[in-house]
C-alpha cells in the first residue's frame, strides 16, 4: 500500500476529516457532569451515519473481542481505549478522552481529544493543555524533506520539559484506504530502535501524543482493551489526521484555528 496518497485520495481523506471534526464538535457540547459516556456513543454513531459514513472503529480489532462502540472514551487514569458503557458516569472534575474514527467512501479519519468535565483541577487542566500544545510543536517543522523524528523528538522534549511523561507503547500510525497504516510514529525519540523516514508530500498521518502525569508505564484492562497508567495518574490524549505538503502540515481533522 502506497504511503503517498493521490489527489483523488487527499480530497476524499479532507472531506472524511471535515465530517468527522463536526461529530467531535457536537459532542464536546454534551461533556457535561451527569452524563453516561454510552449516551455520547449513540450521539457520536447517529451523526456520523447522517453524515454518510461508517464508524471505523465499531467491531475492529480481533473477532474474538472486536471494539464494541464508536468512540473510545477513556477517563483520567485510563489513556485509550476505553469502551463506553451507561455505568460510566461522568463527574466533575473529571478528564474525558474521546478517540473516534470515521469511514467516508472508503477512507478513513481519525482524532481524539481531551475535555474537561466541569470545573476540574489546575493539574488537570495542565496536562490537558500539555498534550494539546505537544501536538502542535511536533507538527511545526513537519513538511516534505523533513523527518519522522523530527516530531517524535519535539513532543517527547516538551512533555518532559512540563513534568509529564510520554506512553511508550502506543504510537500513532499512518492512514488512507486503512485505519492503522504504515509508519508507526512514536511520540518520543529512542535512537537505537526508532525507524526513521523522510516525509514526502501526500502522506497521511494520524498524530497522537498521549501523555501521563506519572509513569509512562501502562497496564492493559481485564477487557482487554483499555490502557491505564500504572500508578493510576491522570493521563491526557491529543490527535488529528494530517497531510504532509511541500511547505508544512495540513490538518484534515481541525476542529477550531
Amino acid at each position: 500500500m502506497s504511503l503517498i496518497k493521490t489527489e483523488k485520495e487527499i480530497n476524499l481523506m479532507r472531506a472524511s476529516g471535515k465530517r468527522l471534526a463536526q461529530v467531535m464538535m457536537e459532542l464536546e457540547k454534551n461533556v457535561l457532569p451527569g452524563k453516561n459516556t454510552l449516551s455520547l456513543d449513540n450521539l457520536a454513531e447517529k451523526l456520523i451515519l447522517s453524515l454518510g459514513g461508517k464508524p471505523a472503529f465499531k467491531n475492529y480489532g480481533d473477532p474474538v473481542n472486536p471494539f464494541p462502540a464508536t468512540i473510545c472514551a477513556s477517563l483520567n487514569e485510563e489513556i485509550v481505549h476505553g469502551i463506553p458503557s451507561k455505568e460510566k458516569m461522568l463527574r466533575e472534575g473529571d478528564l474525558l478522552k474521546i478517540d473516534i474514527g470515521m469511514i467516508y467512501k472508503g477512507y478513513y479519519s481519525d482524532m481524539a481529544r481531551t475535555f474537561p468535565v466541569g470545573k476540574i483541577s489546575s493539574e488537570a487542566q495542565k496536562i490537558m493543555e500539555v498534550v494539546r500544545k505537544s501536538f502542535f510543536l511536533g507538527i511545526k517543522s513537519l513538511k516534505e524533506g523533513a523527518w519522522l523524528s523530527d516530531y517524535s523528538k519535539a513532543v517527547q522534549k516538551y512533555v518532559e520539559q512540563k513534568g509529564f511523561s510520554v506512553v511508550r507503547n502506543l504510537t500513532g500510525h499512518g492512514i488512507g484506504k486503512e485505519l492503522h497504516e504504515e509508519p508507526s510514529v512514536y511520540n518520543f525519540y529512542d535512537q537505537k530502535n526508532y525507524r526513521d523516514m523522510p516525509l514526502k508530500k501526500g502522506m497521511t498521518l494520524a498524530l497522537e501524543p498521549m501523555i501521563n502525569q506519572g509513569t509512562f508505564e501502562t497496564i492493559l484492562g481485564e477487557d482487554g482493551w483499555v490502557f491505564v497508567t500504572a500508578d493510576r495518574k491522570l493521563s491526557a490524549h491529543w490527535e488529528n489526521t494530517i497531510l504532509i505538503t511541500e511547505k508544512g502540515v495540513e490538518i484534515l481533522t481541525e476542529t477550531k484555528k
